[in-house]
């Protein structure tokens, strides 16, 4: 299995040197690239075409939110993973809003860090431990029921499961509750991320949110 080919994005040189001395002791990854801003980040993301992109968020010029949204318009293919300091919610929704697949916070050790980029280039989503702990709780307060005016778009059961999506609920869970099979759950999920144009679990949750699905 050849490993994935990483690119790094950040600005402090100490903490761009400890991932790469990381990566490059790690048999499933290889740096291939190492940007200083987001707009390297892009231009060399575009040449380079990496499996994951490891973005830091606060950078000069154009910053890490911006550069993601650039990358994954142009190369949806690529994974981008975002590491930095930033931990509020809006952070953490706008880089999901950005076609980001994963939210890491600097600090992580490196059993996570890999095991996170692996995710991430299998084409999964994942966040830290303290990241999806919050976005867990936060969106378990959130209604299951959204209103008829909301996503007009959807049937009113597509609503229900999108409800229960941003309830916190996995496909099994919502199965379950809904008294369907998983696989009619995964139809109608499939057809919900069509509809409202996401590429996954987590970014329709952010929709949803942000419609006023509380």
């Amino acid at each position: 299995m050849e490993p994935l080919r990483i690119l790094v994005v950040d600005d402090h040189d100490d903490f761009r040197r400890g991932l790469q001395a990381l990566l490059g002791a790690t048999p499933t990854t290889e740096v291939v690239g190492v940007a200083t801003n987001g707009a390297s980040a892009v231009s060399m993301a575009l040449d380079l075409q990496p499996d994951v992109v490891l973005m830091d968020l606060h950078m000069p010029g154009l910053n890490g939110i911006e550069a993601t949204e650039r990358i994954v318009a142009s190369s949806p293919h690529i994974g981008v993973l975002v590491v930095t300091m930033m931990e509020d919610e809006e952070s953490v929704f706008a880089a999901v809003r950005a076609g980001a697949r994963g939210y890491l916070l600097k600090g992580a050790r490196r059993p996570e860090i890999v095991r996170s980029i692996e995710a991430v280039g299998a084409g999964e989503v994942i966040f830290g431990p303290g990241i999806a702990e919050r976005m867990v709780t936060y969106f378990k307060k959130a209604g299951s029921k959204p209103a008829p005016d909301l996503f007009p778009e959807l049937t009113d059961r597509e609503r229900m499961v999108l409800g229960r999506i941003a309830a916190g609920l996995d496909n099994a869970e919502i199965a379950d509750e809904l008294g369907v099979s998983t696989k009619t759950v995964r139809n109608h999920t499939s057809n919900i991320f069509a509809k409202l144009q996401v590429a996954h679990r987590a970014q329709a949750i952010v929709l949803a949110r942000e419609a006023g699905l509380e």
